[in-house]
């Protein structure tokens, strides 16, 4: 069932509400179901996206579970966004540096791909705390049934995790190509 985009929109502006924050919401199209904007403190939602996410989770929940469960772990992104900020800098860099480098040479410059799996080291931990902030919401206001967090955790996790593993085996495969070299 095609959810209408207004009904999704209501369900995260209904979740922000029960957890007492205040976030502007605004439909998107990002290629990503819904993300922080830790600059201008909104929620972005990518209406199409976001439906084709929940047809992605193995395991069957309703669908107002998922778009709320989603809503808190961005907010949980809200709650870290000092550290955002304070990441923006960087973040630049390796934007700056992923555009000037030749896409048939990226995976054979070992330095960009030291900044890659850095990016990716990052990611990750924003990602953890922003869920473990979600957490620390769900517990206190109980909006999500545990089980039911943890599987659209998992599943969001597993992304991140799946693009960070096989960055991480082209780099250690480069690596060990370049100090045999090296030896030689």
């Amino acid at each position: 069932m095609r959810r209408p985009a207004r009904q999704i929109q209501d369900l995260v502006e209904q979740t922000i509400r029960d957890v007492e924050m205040e976030v502007a919401v605004k439909q998107e199209a990002t290629g990503v179901n819904m993300m922080y904007d830790f600059i201008k403190h909104e929620i972005l939602i990518d209406m199409e996206r976001i439906r084709k996410a929940y047809g992605e989770i193995l395991e069957s929940m309703p669908f107002e579970t998922y778009i709320r469960t989603l809503t808190i772990h961005e907010l949980g992104h809200g709650m870290d966004r000092d550290a955002l900020l304070a990441s923006l800098d960087r973040a630049v860099e390796i934007i700056k540096a992923k555009k000037q480098a030749c896409a048939e040479k990226r995976d054979r410059d070992l330095p960009f791909m030291e900044m890659l799996i850095e990016e990716h080291e990052r990611d990750i931990v924003f990602e953890e705390t922003a869920w473990a902030n979600a957490e620390l919401l769900n517990r206190y206001y109980e909006i999500i049934d545990w089980q039911d967090f943890l599987k659209v955790k998992e599943h969001s996790m597993a992304s991140y995790q799946t693009s960070y593993e096989k960055d991480l085996a082209v780099y250690q495969e480069r690596k060990v190509t370049q100090d045999s070299l090296a030896i030689i």
